[in-house]
C-alpha cells in the first residue's frame, strides 16, 4: 500500500498495522448501519486495491467495470468483476480507449456528474453515458483542477445537496449550489441510508456541521488511508438492490 500512486500531496509512511485495524472498524461501520459485506478478494501484489471504488461503477443492477487512468492499477478490476459476477450483477465494460476512474462518478438522483480530468478522459465519460442513459441517467461532465478524483473534491449528502471544502478544485459552473464545509475530509460523505452519513474522523468540525443538518453520523478514522490519497468513499461500493 505504501507503494501507491500518489498525485497531488507528497508521500508519507504508511503504519500497516493501523492501516489494517483502520480497514476493519470502516468495514464494522458499514456493517454496523445495515449493510451486508461482500470482500472483494484480496490482491497484495497491487498497492491501491484497497481503494475498490476505482474499479466498478454500480448503478441499479449494472456494474460498469472501469479502465482506470493510471494503467497500474488497470488489474484491479479483475477483483471487482469477479465480486460484481457472485452478486449477480449485470456486467458492462469502459474498453479502450476510454479510461475511467470509479472515483470520478457521484450518483445524485439521476444525475450522474463525472470528473474529466487526469483519471478519466472524454471517451470513457462517452462510454459511460451509454451505458446509463437505458437506465434514465443523465451524465454530466465536471472538469477538474488539482485534485484526484471528483469525490476527492465534492460528495453529496442524503438530500442531494452537494457539499465541497475548495471549489476551486472542479468547475462548478456545471454544479448546483455547493454547502462548503470547514475540512478537507468533511467534503467526503457516504451514505449509508435512513439519514445516516459515513464520514471521515479527521474532518471534526464538518461531522458536527452535517450532524446539524439534522443527519445521523458515523466517524470512522482512515488516516493511513488518507495518506494515500484515499477518502471514505474510495473504500468501498454500495450496491442497492431494486
Amino acid at each position: 500500500m505504501a507503494e501507491g500512486i500518489v498525485t497531488h500531496i507528497d508521500r508519507a509512511s504508511v503504519d500497516m498495522d493501523r492501516a489494517v485495524a483502520q480497514h476493519a472498524a470502516y468495514v464494522a461501520a458499514l456493517a454496523g448501519a445495515g449493510w451486508t459485506i461482500h470482500e472483494v478478494a484480496p490482491a497484495e501484489e497491487l498497492p491501491d486495491s484497497a481503494f475498490v471504488e476505482d474499479a466498478v461503477v454500480v448503478c441499479d443492477e449494472l456494474a460498469v467495470l472501469t479502465r482506470p487512468g493510471a494503467p497500474e492499477r488497470r488489474p484491479e478490476v479483475a477483483g471487482a468483476e469477479q465480486a460484481a459476477r457472485e452478486l449477480g450483477l449485470e456486467i458492462a465494460w469502459i474498453d479502450a480507449p476510454g479510461s475511467l476512474d470509479g472515483g470520478d462518478v457521484l450518483q445524485v438522483g439521476t444525475t450522474v456528474y463525472v470528473g474529466h480530468g487526469g483519471r478519466t478522459d472524454g471517451e470513457g465519460i462517452r462510454q459511460l453515458r451509454r451505458h446509463l442513459a437505458p437506465r434514465g441517467r443523465t451524465v454530466m461532465p465536471v472538469p477538474l483542477g488539482r485534485v484526484l478524483h471528483l469525490k476527492s473534491a465534492v460528495t453529496a449528502l442524503p438530500d442531494g445537496t452537494l457539499i465541497a471544502h475548495d471549489p476551486a478544485l472542479v468547475d462548478a459552473a456545471v454544479l448546483p449550489t455547493l454547502r462548503f464545509v470547514p475540512e478537507e475530509g468533511g467534503s467526503h460523505a457516504v451514505l449509508l441510508g435512513d439519514g445516516a452519513v459515513l464520514m471521515a474522523a479527521s474532518a471534526p468540525r464538518s461531522a458536527e456541521l452535517v450532524d446539524d443538518l439534522g443527519f445521523d453520523v458515523v466517524t470512522v478514522e482512515i488516516g493511513e488511508f488518507e495518506k494515500m490519497e484515499g477518502c471514505v468513499t474510495c473504500l468501498s461500493v454500495l450496491v442497492v438492490r431494486t
